[in-house]
């Protein structure tokens, strides 16, 4: 012993260049290879053999892996209690691997026997521990998760619940049973239209202040009424085949314009041109910065004209007939471009998609009872749903991808529609007659409906733009039941 500690205090040059003769004899080295190449690799190796007594004065030596020791762990850290010793000794791997398991998932982790409980080996992995634990795919990330208290979760999302009856009603005495007119329109100064025999009356949503515009008097009536796209002018089409132009702001009737033969059951605006539609079975337009009273006459459909309306852009013109057609026109022709000729019943119901250019819809009548859809830009036909009603009226919701129609025999109902799916949203009723009359709000939330029953029923169907704060100006002060005059 004393040599052996005097060696490690004070190393000699005799030790560090030991005989390779003697080195090398312990080793099986190949007898083709020069024994003093190896001398300074066997002196190495000799040393990690014999690094129990030998250590180098001047390099440390460094492993080159680290394998936790449970006896050096600082439990305390993890909030943990070290685990007792079996039979004098540790149960390294067992402690070691309780002490991971713990740290991974929290003190309530199953012991391993319970995770492997009921499954076969192949089926073992950490996030299986039991069977009552399995659960549907949808109640994990990014479907659902199960985070405590203090990760904020997002709602799922649920259906959008539609009121089913009309929050208010207006009585609308003399309003006339006709499919073939358009006597309701909604201005984009919040101000309904309607007319009411030889009367238009006007109903401010904001104030529910009611004002008569006008009287035709006499044998006159009024057959379709139509806002201009800034929503004070308002375009009156009449029973003796004239159409009017009334300033709405100051109850004035600024221009008479003649050119049809029989009554003026549709009129539509596009920006300075004014479009009706008779029972002449023409369709002139009206340029109201001309002194003419039409610069242009469209000719095709073979019956009256029940349905005009522009398409967002104002490059085309959708009409229906009672001949049962549906007919596209652009800015300049004189006849029709696109003809659709599906319909088995008078085309009335016409919207154009705000949504997607050139998305047209229709609906038939009574014999026909369908809603059809239209790629005007591709001149194809998309789909069909089969209403088992009159459709009357047909409408999009400017927020959503959502359309609503009105309905006359032999349900008067109201349906809230999904496109492109065309699942129904809702179903409304109150009516009790055909729904022939429907107009939508500027707010793009509310729609009215009207009836041969005499009255303007009012309802929320639509959800509000995501931009939009406030709410709509008919809200619930309108609430209950009044009359329009």
């Amino acid at each position: 012993m004393e040599e052996r500690s005097s060696k490690r205090i004070k190393p000699t040059m005799e030790e560090d260049e030991e005989d390779p003769s003697s080195s090398s004899s312990q080793l099986n080295l190949p007898p083709s290879m020069n024994r003093p190449t190896v001398s300074l690799e066997t002196q190495r190796i000799n040393r990690l053999i014999h690094s129990d007594h030998y250590h180098s004065p001047s390099k440390p030596i460094y492993s080159d892996r680290f394998i936790p020791s449970p006896s050096g762990s600082n439990f305390a850290l993890f909030g943990l209690e070290p685990s007792p010793k079996k039979d004098g000794k540790e149960d390294g791997p067992g402690s070691y691997a309780g002490m991971l398991r713990t740290v991974l998932f929290g003190p309530e982790t199953p012991e391993k026997a319970d995770v492997v409980t009921g499954f076969s080996p192949s089926s073992r992995n950490i996030f299986r521990y039991k069977t009552g634990t399995q659960r549907p795919v949808n109640s994990f990330p990014p479907f659902g998760c199960d985070e405590g208290p203090s990760v904020s979760r997002s709602p799922v999302k649920s259906p959008r619940n539609i009121l089913k009856s009309a929050y208010k009603v207006l009585d609308a005495p003399a309003l006339q049973d006709d499919f073939y007119l358009n006597l309701v329109d909604w201005s984009a100064q919040n101000v309904l239209a309607v007319g009411l025999g030889s009367c238009v009356y006007l109903w401010n949503a904001s104030s529910s202040k009611v004002t008569k515009l006008c009287d035709l008097g006499g044998d006159e009536s009024v057959c379709s009424v139509g806002w201009a796209l800034r929503g004070t002018h308002l375009a009156i089409g009449t029973s003796s085949g004239t159409v009017e132009i009334w300033d709405a702001l100051r109850c004035r009737r600024i221009r008479t314009m003649g050119g049809h033969r029989l009554r003026v059951g549709a009129v539509a605006w596009s920006s300075s041109v004014l479009s009706s539609g008779s029972r002449d079975k023409k369709i002139l337009q009206r340029d109201i910065r001309s002194q003419k009273d039409h610069v242009s006459k469209l000719t095709g459909h073979r019956s009256e004209v029940c349905g005009l309306k522009w398409s967002y852009d104002n490059r085309e013109l959708a009409s229906g007939g009672n001949d049962n057609k549906l007919l596209v026109w652009n800015q300049h022709s004189t006849k029709p471009v696109l003809r659709y000729c599906e319909h088995t019943a008078a085309v009335k119901a016409i919207a154009w998609s705000p949504h997607l250019h050139g998305l047209l819809a229709s609906g038939g009548g009574t014999a026909d009872r369908c809603i059809r859809f239209w790629n005007t830009k591709t001149n194809t036909r998309l789909s069909c749903v089969d209403t088992n009603s009159q459709v009357c009226n047909l409408a999009w919701s400017k927020n959503v991808n959502e359309l609503v129609s009105t309905h006359g025999y032999s349900q008067n109902q109201i349906i809230v529609w999904k496109y492109p799916t065309m699942s129904k949203l809702a179903t409304l009723t109150g009516h009790t007659f055909r729904v022939l009359y429907l107009a939508v709000s500027p707010d793009g939330q509310t729609i009215v409906t009207g009836a041969g029953d005499e009255t303007l029923r009012f309802w929320n169907v639509f959800p509000s733009p995501k931009s939009q704060r406030r709410e709509s100006g008919i809200g619930a002060l309108s609430f209950g039941r009044t009359t329009i005059r």
